[in-house]
């Protein structure tokens, strides 16, 4: 039985025998995560809860990226149009909270919060064309979203400090090497990985399983919480406010439309 009932703009979500899909569905504009994303990501993320659902895979349609990352569109209007600096956090948070075990397919580019979007699922197969960047300091603002605490518990504080400082790319292997991804597979077997593995977990006793995410997520929140993720709200909304901040999204936006 396939259930739907939840309509959104920015994304897709099915759910069936207990396994879930959510799919962000802006291919065009490479699916970013501007306002209205991340709120219907959060929604999505309850809805699903409140359908039972067991597992639930995030991916994301089209060939080019699983995420660009938060829209950077939104940096570039006016500073009366300022977006809503808690939204990422919030988003997060909320799929991270899940009952269900999150899974995160990831492929093409997976830029800065498209990466903390996987990295609040709780696993992750990526296809060996994914190429991810944390590209905020050259965009003049902070890596925010609980993006610092959810990175350091994930792959360390040394590859923490060199990823968000030098803003450079790395690649899959990278990526499964230090810790932040759990598997690479072809792009062509992603689809079919990422479904057995969602019909294997969604075999066992959710009761179990709910119990070790809850019981590996406080585990987490001892060693490191991210708690202080609202701290780095308050230094991206200046940001957000500084011209040279908005100047740097647009040379970045400008760029980027060449490739």
């Amino acid at each position: 039985m396939t259930s739907s009932g939840a309509t959104f703009s920015t994304l897709t979500v099915e759910l069936s025998g207990g396994i879930g899909r959510l799919t962000l569905n802006q291919p065009d504009q490479l699916n970013p995560l501007g306002s209205d994303a991340l709120t219907e990501i959060a929604k999505a993320a309850r809805w699903f809860d409140d359908e039972g659902a067991r597992v639930v895979v995030i991916t994301s349609a089209g060939d080019r990226a699983f995420s660009a990352g938060f829209d950077l569109r939104e940096l570039t209007r006016g500073s009366d149009e300022a977006p809503d600096v808690d939204l990422g956090y919030l988003m997060v948070d909320a799929v991270e909270a899940m009952d269900a075990i999150t899974i995160a397919a990831i492929h093409g580019h997976c830029v800065g919060g498209g990466i903390l979007l996987a990295v609040g699922c709780d696993l992750r197969i990526a296809a060996d064309n994914t190429r991810f960047a944390i590209p905020e300091i050259d965009l003049g603002i902070p890596l925010a979203w609980g993006g610092i605490p959810r990175l350091v518990r994930e792959v360390g504080a040394a590859s923490t400090r060199e990823l968000v400082m030098t803003c450079r790319p790395f690649d899959a292997i990278e990526a499964q090497r230090l810790g932040m991804i759990n598997r690479v597979v072809p792009l062509d077997r992603l689809r079919a990985e990422t479904d057995e593995l969602a019909a294997s977990l969604a075999a066992k006793p959710v009761s179990l399983l709910r119990m070790t995410k809850r019981q590996v997520h406080e585990a987490a929140e001892d060693l490191l919480t991210t708690r202080s993720g609202w701290a780095a709200s308050a230094h991206l909304a200046v940001a957000l406010a500084d011209p040279e901040a908005r100047g740097a999204a647009a040379g970045y936006l400008a760029s980027r439309s060449k490739d």
